[in-house]
């Protein structure tokens, strides 16, 4: 019997699993191909807030983005690297927000004229993870098991998952694959993400956003990412992915930043990353549609719906739809859903999975 049980192991949930050993707890992970193996093993998880004028999704990620990097400096520096972030304008309206953003941010921004860059731009302190080896120290002292989670049973109240392995808690944090639940207010956007890490001589000391994501220059190596593709599915799609369009788009979109020399790629990263359809993330429990709607719909079909009188699953929950930016969300909505699992407190309306379902019954 295991205190909790983890589905997917990627930044999300290994982020989940690292709370839950911290407390003592005993964990299981598990995927259905390995420790990131797909969407955040592709990232090339920049720590980054989001550039943009208010909204909740930007004061969001801000308070991730302080959370976070502090979060990885404390208990991951060697997997942590420091670094500086430019984020470059890509047209006019994002010139706006940065002008917006400079002047509204509480956080350090460094002097305009220290890089020679004639766009609209914002240079911070911030970092990058190594993703694959960070999600495999922040499982550590979790058992981890490579299958394919295809049977979710509750009974005598624990949860039994394939027939064999028995769990208090189950976390669900499957990215944008086909879900263990029967759910039909739970639908995520899947967008695939290609990165690579190339050889070149051309110098680059800072992270840089533009039209694409590039890391420093570390030993004539770089890496360069995107979340690009929004048509490809690996579970829907009909051809494979192209790897070597992906490649030369990739190439593309970065030369029109820096100019590129002597370029060699080395490898490449892809995997499906996952965001929801209001581009908040979806943290906690997991409304029982079926059961709710039999209690019939008056306390649904309301300008603001009381969340606490639906009726949910038991001890199960969710962590999903960080899109882009899954390797600064995951740390702090981890601690949240840990604190709301372990402490009781209270995860925000605007988060819960159950908005879904409100907005699907209202639907019709």
């Amino acid at each position: 019997m295991y205190d909790i049980a983890i589905v997917g192991a990627g930044i999300n949930g290994t982020s989940v699993a690292y709370e839950f050993i911290q407390a003592g707890k005993k964990v299981i992970v598990f995927d259905k191909d390995a420790i990131a193996a797909g969407g955040s093993g592709a990232a090339g998880a920049f720590i980054s807030p989001k550039f943009s004028k208010a909204g909740e999704l930007k004061e969001l990620i801000h308070d991730a983005f302080v959370y976070s990097t502090d979060f990885y400096e404390k208990n991951f520096p060697n997997i942590y690297n420091k670094t500086r972030l430019i984020h470059i304008a890509k047209d006019e309206k994002d010139a706006e927000d940065l002008k917006y953003y400079k002047t509204h941010t509480s956080l350090k921004l460094y002097d305009q004229n220290s890089v020679n860059i004639d766009q609209e731009y914002v240079s911070i302190d911030s970092g990058i993870v190594d993703a694959k080896n960070m999600c495999e120290a922040l499982c550590e002292g979790a058992k981890f098991k490579q299958e394919n989670i295809s049977s979710l049973v509750y009974e005598d109240s624990y949860w039994v998952l394939n027939d064999i392995y028995a769990a208090k808690e189950v976390v669900l944090a499957t990215g944008a694959y086909k879900s263990l639940l029967n759910e039909p207010c739970i639908k995520l956007r899947g967008v695939w993400g290609h990165r690579i890490d190339i050889k070149t001589s051309t110098k680059n000391e800072n992270s840089i956003h533009h039209f694409v994501s590039m890391s420093p220059n570390n030993g004539g190596v770089m890496a360069i990412g995107a979340t690009h593709n929004v048509h490809y599915h690996p579970e829907t799609s009909k051809e494979e992915y192209d790897l070597s369009y992906g490649r030369v788009e990739l190439l593309e979109k970065a030369t029109r930043t820096l100019d590129l020399t002597d370029v060699e790629i080395i490898k490449d990263y892809v995997g499906l990353r996952s965001g929801s359809f209001d581009y908040l993330p979806l943290l906690g429990r997991i409304v029982n549609s079926h059961e709710t709607l039999e209690c019939g719909e008056k306390n649904i079909r309301v300008k603001k719906p009381d969340f606490e009188k639906f009726i949910y699953y038991p001890n199960l929950y969710m962590i999903n739809g960080n899109g882009g930016y899954g390797f600064v969300l995951a740390p702090y909505l981890a601690k949240k859903l840990a604190d709301y699992i372990l402490k009781g407190k209270k995860i925000e309306d605007m988060l819960s999975p159950a908005r879904f379902f409100a907005r699907w019954v209202k639907r019709g």
